[in-house]
């Protein structure tokens, strides 16, 4: 690669490249020492670049992008970094995987700022609650509905299983991740004891020993002063939320179903939870 803060320059010597290509493409071992994340797919680049082009250091697609990604290779250019059209092969290499759809940015990994109970209260929106979400796939699918249904904010707690911002997860949640806020939210139990005061704290769960609710008790609350905003939590994909975590919450929230299978995939659960929450 060129070094930074020159742009590299035009290549006669091969026609497919772009008008700005780098000389050579970084291994993916590079890419790793240099720990920059890859976010793959047009419609992930294209909110990295509607939300935070200054994040992006390198640009990477194939011929069939060219018309597509004119404009982020011009500001990578304003910006002085490097951007190549390549080969499928070489693309694949950048990317780590063929499922790149055919443009790769590499930025710099975020960091989850922490949440804040007192913002939360202040600004009386609703909460989706991750602990223990462990399937980078279904996270990402997640904060793909997020975005969609346009919830502002999604959680995640400590949980050793949990899944946090990862390449594949960039992937499926389709440019989610720049549209959602994500934070963490460490000793859960606490967090959920004090959100209690601003939100109507709900758990997922099939618990026979508690009174249950559904979806329904998520709307409702909007333009009323005396009713908070609820916040739900999704647990494990196989063990569920933990017990303690459940304990903090102030209702247990089931999805009625037809009987025939016992429950749904955590990432079509939160879709339905998520677009009551959303709607208000």
């Amino acid at each position: 690669m060129p070094p930074r803060g020159r742009p590299p320059q035009p290549s006669r010597a091969r026609s497919r490249t772009a008008a700005h290509p780098s000389p050579s493409v970084p291994a993916p071992d590079s890419v790793d020492q240099r720990k920059l994340f890859r976010v793959a797919g047009l419609a992930a680049v294209s909110a990295l670049f509607a939300h935070e082009p200054e994040r992006v250091e390198r640009l990477f697609f194939d011929e069939r992008l060219k018309p597509a990604v004119g404009a982020y290779c011009k500001a990578m250019a304003a910006a002085r970094k490097p951007y190549r059209m390549v080969e499928a092969d070489e693309l694949a290499k950048v990317a780590g995987t063929v499922l790149h759809g055919g443009v790769v940015a590499l930025m710099a990994p975020r960091t989850l700022p922490l949440f804040d109970t007192e913002a939360a209260r202040r600004a009386a929106e609703p909460l989706l609650i991750l602990d223990g979400v462990g399937n980078p796939h279904n996270l990402g699918a997640i904060l793909r509905t997020a975005a969609f249904f346009g919830l502002p904010r999604v959680l995640v707690s400590d949980h050793p299983g949990q899944a946090l911002p990862s390449e594949a997860a960039y992937r499926v949640a389709e440019g989610g991740f720049e549209w959602v806020t994500l934070e963490r939210a460490p000793a859960l139990p606490a967090v959920l004891k004090r959100l209690r005061a601003s939100h109507r704290v709900f758990g997922t769960a099939l618990d026979q020993t508690r009174p249950t609710v559904d979806a329904g008790a998520l709307t409702g609350w909007r333009g009323k002063q005396s009713v908070k905003p609820p916040a739900v939590v999704l647990g494990n994909e196989e063990d569920g939320i933990p017990p303690a975590t459940l304990a903090a919450c102030e209702a247990v929230l089931t999805i009625p179903g037809s009987g025939r299978v016992q429950s749904l995939n955590v990432a079509a659960t939160a879709a339905i939870l998520i677009h009551a929450l959303a709607a208000g």
